[in-house]
Order: structure tokens, then sequence, then C-alpha cells
């Protein structure tokens, strides 16, 4: 079973909407290969029974499904009673969490539904408003390491708006914009402006370019060139609020506007932000700026000898970051990553319990083109080579007042090193490599740590030290990288688990729930979550009794009255679903369900 799987062939781009670009096949091949190698048991192949949502009965949900079949042609509801088969990044479920620390049928969907239009995403929200059923959005389900394509409330109806809706509407090579629909991936962007001939439009892409541009947007995930914050890149959102109106954001709601994707804030009250990471509506079309290409760019690497040099490093990189000479979201990535994003597992260094020596790993990195080092700065320099060539003068001896620094000269790297990835993104090329950590161990899976900080070194050591720490409480290799923004720090953990085996699942969990905790306490808070981490997220964004969660609760029984939108995420739940033990909070039995839903409210739309 796990061979034939391994050696199918990658859906390509142009066979299918979440397809991975032709000239990145072998890679993507390559890639899948190794997770199926890296895999100790087959999937189950048993049939199941659907999961009816609480608060309805099986005889209404299957009666409610055929109406809605009626409406979407039957080719475009599926229930979910086949088995849960995981698959891998390119060819991924829409139904469940392929890296859920949980078990399988927990944060999982009853049916999965296919829209093809705005009109017929509204059609779906007054269904759901009729019958009382929770419904879970998703643009292409690829948000893997935070939840994937699986709902916070187990058997909700899962909207997968990526499948029918992945028009790329206008690329306008005047304006630098374009206007997409959720199921638009980077890659599909990408490919289109290159097949029109654009070549002064680039975009901004993150470490894997087969996600929705619309989703990773609305969950404010972030790319690697100068216009690396997606969410503040966006303009004009179409949107279907959790009552079925369709509204248009900024200068969208003026009929005839030609400024749509140009200028993001239209008249009045600026709505847009209540959408992103949210559950106050369903986007089904959205505006993008596109960077100019800059004339010329020159990547660059810098190696650091010591885990000490961290603070000092960061210290050096705040005003040069803030003063535009280090132009790009860069990476500060620890030695481990060097060696485990060559795609093989831990037991060809290590077979022992516990995380690898650190000895073990500065060996293997001797022997690679890079040399040893414990942290390595991959950046880029953008604009003409004499422009370019004064700011890396400047970064070279800023970055050399740090005993041992030294420039990695790109012309001893095989053109399979890493650099290369790097170069390629941070150039708003997507590529395919990032995923290789994964199998690091068996039936690799990750789940995210990412706190936000300041651009200090004191902060970026406390994070550095305490993460490490209970990373080795709990027997798990620590894998940081530091991406440095404007004014703040995200520190992106990814623990790396066996989704087979339980005990790996808990402490997984464990450590990461500690770590919320403990980064909380002082003043560092994360700025996206697992699923299941939601609730204890935005429980330590708490200031002023919880004013801010109050403020969103009382938005969300506004806009979504009978509370069918994503209940739960990002820790929001309807009026219907409080206080009946749905919250998941650390120290409670990780079970994802509560105990029924306020029965109706009889509540007029």
């Amino acid at each position: 079973m796990i061979g034939s799987e391994a050696s199918s062939v990658v859906p390509t781009l142009s066979e299918k909407h979440s397809g991975i670009p032709q000239n990145l096949l072998d890679k993507a091949q390559k890639a899948k290969t190794l997770i199926y190698e890296g895999k100790t048991s087959s999937q189950s192949s048993r049939q199941r029974l659907p999961v009816i949502p609480q608060g309805i009965s099986k005889l209404k949900f299957v009666d409610a499904l055929k109406e809605l079949e009626s409406q979407l042609g039957i080719e475009n509801v599926e229930v979910n009673d086949k088995p849960l088969v995981d698959g891998w990044y390119m060819e991924h479920p829409n139904t469940h969490d392929i890296m859920s620390t949980l078990d399988q049928e927990e944060l999982v969907a009853s049916a999965v539904v296919y829209p093809g239009s705005t009109e017929e995403v509204q059609n779906i929200v007054l269904w759901a408003n009729k019958h009382q059923i929770p419904i879970f959005p998703i643009s292409m389900g690829r948000n893997l390491g935070y939840g994937g394509a699986a709902p916070r409330v187990r058997g909700s109806v899962v909207i997968d708006l990526g499948k029918r809706m992945n028009k790329i509407l206008n690329v306008n090579p005047e304006d630098y914009t374009c206007l997409v629909e959720p199921g638009v991936s980077f890659y599909a962007l990408y490919e289109d402006i290159q097949a029109k001939g654009y070549k002064h439009l680039w975009i901004d892409t993150p470490d894997l370019g087969g996600g929705s541009i619309v989703g990773n947007t609305l969950d404010r995930g972030v790319g690697y060139t100068p216009y690396g914050d997606h969410w503040a890149c966006h303009s004009g959102l179409e949107v279907v609020l959790p009552t079925g109106e369709i509204i248009r954001t900024g200068m969208g709601a003026l009929p005839g506007n030609n400024t749509w994707q140009t200028f993001p804030y239209g008249f009045g009250p600026y709505s847009d932000g209540i959408f992103s990471q949210s559950n106050f509506g369903i986007v089904t079309k959205m505006g993008m700026t596109l960077m100019p290409n800059p004339g010329g760019y020159e990547s660059f690497m810098y190696a650091f000898e010591k885990e000490e040099d961290l603070a000092s490093l960061i210290d050096i990189i705040r005003p040069l970051r803030i003063g535009n000479i280090l132009e790009n979201v860069a990476q500060i990535r620890h030695v481990i990553q060097t060696v485990a994003v060559k795609g093989k597992p831990r037991t060809t260094y290590f077979t022992g319990e516990g995380p690898i020596p650190e000895d073990i790993i500065h060996k293997q990195v001797q022997k690679m083109p890079v040399g040893d080092h414990t942290w390595l700065y991959f950046g880029m320099s953008y604009g003409p080579e004499h422009i370019r060539k004064y700011k890396l003068e400047i970064i070279d001896k800023e970055f050399k007042k740090i005993a041992g620094a030294r420039k990695v000269d790109p012309k001893v790297l095989p053109k399979d090193e890493y650099f290369w990835s790097r170069d390629r993104i941070a150039a708003g090329v997507p590529d395919f490599v990032e995923l290789l950590w994964v199998n690091w161990v068996p039936n690799g899976s990750h789940i995210a740590f990412s706190p936000v900080s300041p651009i200090r070194g004191t902060d970026a050591s406390k994070l550095f030290e305490m993460g490490k720490r209970l990373h080795h409480k709990y027997g798990i290799d620590f894998l940081p990288a530091f991406c440095v923004g404007l004014r703040e720090m995200h520190l992106i953990v990814e623990i790396v688990f066996d989704k087979n085996s339980p005990a790996k699942c808990q402490a997984a969990n464990d450590c990461l729930r500690e770590m919320i905790d403990e980064a909380a306490k002082e003043g560092y808070g994360e700025y996206r979550t697992h699923l299941v981490l939601m609730d204890q997220v935005a429980g330590t964004y708490s200031w002023n009794g919880g004013a801010l969660m109050k403020f969103h609760e009382r938005l969300k029984d506004a806009l979504d009255p009978r509370g069918i939108m994503a209940p739960g995420k990002s820790g929001i739940w309807p009026e219907r679903y409080r206080g009946r033990g749905w919250e998941m909070v650390r120290g409670g039995d990780e079970r994802s369900e509560g105990d029924g839903v306020k029965p109706e409210v009889g509540t007029r739309l």
C-alpha cells in the first residue's frame, strides 16, 4: 500500500489547481518518496460512518445534505464516510488534520462541499443557518502544522473553496496588483505572471508555494522579500457574512470603482481586520499588491560559531533591519536545521533516545560545504549592483564585529545546497525544499510554536533558552529559527514528531502547552497556532479581564447569531457553545468536543 502511494505521480499544476509546477516535479517526487519511506505502517482501509455534529439528529442531517445536493449538484457534496487517508503535502485530505497530536477522529469533518461561486458560498451559509449545522471554510487546506483542513468542531461541514474557485481574476501590470480566488496557490500566480511575460512583477512566497494566497494571507503568514508581510500587502476583500450577506471592503464598496486593489481603506471604519484569523466571514476574493522587479538581487549567508553569539547578532541586526539595510524577512537558523533539511532521518546520525547530542550535529556540518557553525543568517540585497555593494559592505562590517563570523562564498556551494532554495524564495520564486526536515523522525509530522518578541538580543536569548530547556525536558529535538521583521521578531520552532506514537504526540502537545504559558508570562504572545491550542493562546491575551475576547464574542454573536461559522476558531466560540466544555486548555482531557450545544434559539434571519 505504501509503495504504490509513494510511486504515484504528483499532480502537476496543469492537471489540478493544487498541483506542482512542471519544473518542480522532480523535487516533489523525491520529497514524496522520502516521506513515504519514513512511514512505518499503512493507512487504515476500514469504512467509517460519517460523524454527525452535535445539535442535530442523524436523520435531519442526512436530509439537510440531500437538500444541499439539490442546490450544488450531487458531485459537489461528499459525505466523509471513507477511510481517513493522510497523504502528504501535495496530496492531502480536506477532511482532517494529517499532523494532529490528537486521535485522528477528533478533528474530522462530516462532509465536504465544493462551491463554484460567491453565490454558491452564500447558499451554503444560508443552508447552514436554516439547519444550524456548523461549517468550516478552507481555501486549500495546506495550513499544515496549524491544523491543515480540519474543522475545530467535530462533524462540521468543510467548505472547500479551492477546488472550484481557483481563478486569477486579474493581474494589473501597471498598478502591480492582482485579484485572486481562494484556490490560487503561490505556484499558480507565479506561473501565470511568467506566462504573461511580466518580468517587471514579482510575487512574495512562503517557504513552500503550494498554499493558498488567500488562506496564507488571512492567517497572517509571511514570505521573504521586502513584501513579506502578506496581510500588509493585501488590498480589498469580498466576504460572505455568517448570515449570508455579501460585502466588499475598502474601495470595493464603491460601485464602478477603479482602485479596489490600490487603496485598501476606502471610507469609514477599516473592517478588513475582523476577517483575519477569525470566524466572522468567508473571503471569496482578495486583492494583493505585487513587488516591482528591483533591477538585481544578491543572496548572502553568514555563519556564526557559538550559541551565545545569538544575542550580539540580534542587536546588530535591529538597526540594520529598521533602517532597511537588511531589506527582507530573513532567517537565522540553528545548526540542527542545516542537518535536518537534508531530508535524512535522524537515525542516520544518532540512534539513541532523547535530543541528539550537539557534538554529533557539529561533526556532521564539519563535513558539509557550509562548514561548522551554530547559526546561519540567510539574507538578500536588492537593486542594481552599485546599490547592493554599498549595503553589503555595511552588513559585512557589522556582522564581522562578532568574533569568528564569516561570510560563506556561494561559489563553493553545490546547487542542491539549501542556500539556493532560500535564494530563489527571497527572489519571489516558489520552491519545494523546506518540507524535507519532516523526515527527521518516522511518520514525520510537525506543529509550530510561534511567539513574537522585540528585536533584542536579551529577548532572543530568553526565548531560545526557554525553548531548549523545555524541549530537553520532553526529550524532543529543538529546531529553532528566528524570522526578523521590521520592528518585531518571530521565533518559529517546529516540533517534529512521530504521529503514530501516542507517547510522542503527547510529548509534543505537553511541550507546546508549557512553552505557550511560560512565554506568555514573560510577555511573548503567539501570532498563530494550531487548532487544538487556540483556546489556550487566546486565553493568554487576557488584559483587563479578557476584554479583547469579550469584544470578539460580541462581534461573533452580532455577525453570527446562530453560531454556524467555524465555531472555536482562534478561541472565539458562539453563544450556543459557551460554557459547555468545548475549550481545550492546558490540564484538560484533550477532547475536542464539549457537552452539546444550546438548543434552538429561534433567531430570525
